[in-house]
């Protein structure tokens, strides 16, 4: 884990390009600690709660990659910003003129971000959008508009695409040019926000682009390996399960989407399986209920027993973090829990 996190941050310290990771993987203010220790500018959140639980931690740069939306949401995040540097997001006008209305009454200032939809199709404005609305809402009171950001992931010239180099070299320099654009129009934009684990070292290179939020980086898992974005060596967390029952083919674990993300199912291009059984290349975890995880052997005989356990790396981290209160960091110094105190915090 740790040399995950220095390798990016290393690389993006290389090019000039500010580290704001997305604590979204971990929900451990210790763990975003460290990424701060390592070099990383900030962190990244996904909902409030996650900010103020990090806020309430002593860290104090937490960017909100996510639209603000209703009354009580803003009072809090106005509670935050008088505390702390938060940056907000939004995509549309109507969200921000909230935002300056409740900004006024609250005796607050926003800094945001405007998000844009690069090609992903969930929130964001439509980049051919991105000028009129940037200037719209530049002029309302109370918010400072100071950068533009987005996730687009692996997308090439609006399609899915297999390698990450292309498709973040494409993002970085739709965002730079754009921001580019919005700075001969007088809008003071100094940030350009991109990247994902997969695009983050490519996006980074890219002159114009100030800041990448990786975050499934500082453990990998299936998902990424297969995006190319890692190899088997920097797989730094897995689920550990006790085989329950053997009967002849059919391995069953005390571990079922209770406990290992059930998010990016096989697919039959990237993964076989919800994860892969670490030194138990011959397994497969073809499928589970809630409590119960079944593993099928493609050989005619059985590698495992009753009581044995297995390490199971999911093909999504980030969703099985997220099913836990602790986990537990292992180092030469033997094995010590980590509470993952923004578990849960999804509003």
């Amino acid at each position: 884990m740790t040399e995950n996190l220095r390798r990016m941050a290393d690389h993006c310290r290389r090019w000039g390009c500010a580290l704001r990771p997305h604590v979204k993987t971990h929900k451990s203010p210790e763990l975003a600690k460290k990424q701060l220790a390592l070099g990383a500018s900030g962190i990244t959140v996904a909902k409030l709660s996650e900010a103020e639980v990090m806020a309430e931690a002593g860290i104090d740069d937490i960017f909100m990659a996510y639209p603000l939306v209703g009354a009580d949401k803003i009072r809090r995040a106005a509670a935050l910003t008088k505390e702390i540097r938060l940056i907000l997001s939004t995509d549309s006008l109507l969200a921000a003129q909230q935002l300056s209305e409740a900004a006024e009454s609250l005796g607050v200032d926003f800094e945001l971000r405007l998000e844009l939809d690069t090609g992903m199709g969930r929130s964001g404005a439509y980049v051919e959008d991105a000028l009129p609305l940037a200037k719209q809402i530049a002029a309302l009171p109370h918010l400072h508009l100071t950068g533009i950001s987005t996730y687009r992931n692996m997308i090439y010239r609006g399609r899915p695409h297999t390698d990450r180099t292309l498709c973040g070299r494409e993002e970085g320099e739709l965002m730079a040019d754009l921001a580019a654009q919005m700075r001969q129009t007088g809008l003071d934009i100094r940030d350009v926000s991109v990247g994902s684990t997969a695009t983050a070292e490519a996006c980074a290179e890219v002159s114009g682009v100030t800041e990448v939020r990786p975050g499934t980086y500082i453990f990998y898992d299936k998902m990424q390996q297969g995006k190319g974005a890692c190899d088997e060596s920097m797989l730094a967390a897995w689920v550990e399960v006790t085989v329950i029952s053997v009967k002849g083919d059919l391995v069953v674990v005390d571990g079922g989407n209770k406990s290992i993300s059930a998010d990016c199912p096989p697919d039959g291009r990237l993964y076989a399986g919800f994860g892969e059984v670490l030194g138990h290349p011959e397994l497969t975890l073809f499928s589970m209920t809630e409590e119960h995880g079944m593993l099928r052997s493609g050989g005619a005989y059985q590698t495992v027993c009753v009581g044995d356990r297995l390490r199971i790396v999911p093909n999504h981290i980030c969703t099985t973090v997220n099913l836990y209160d602790n986990a537990y960091l292992q180092s030469r110094e033997g094995l010590r829990p980590l509470r993952i105190a923004a578990r849960g915090a999804n509003t």
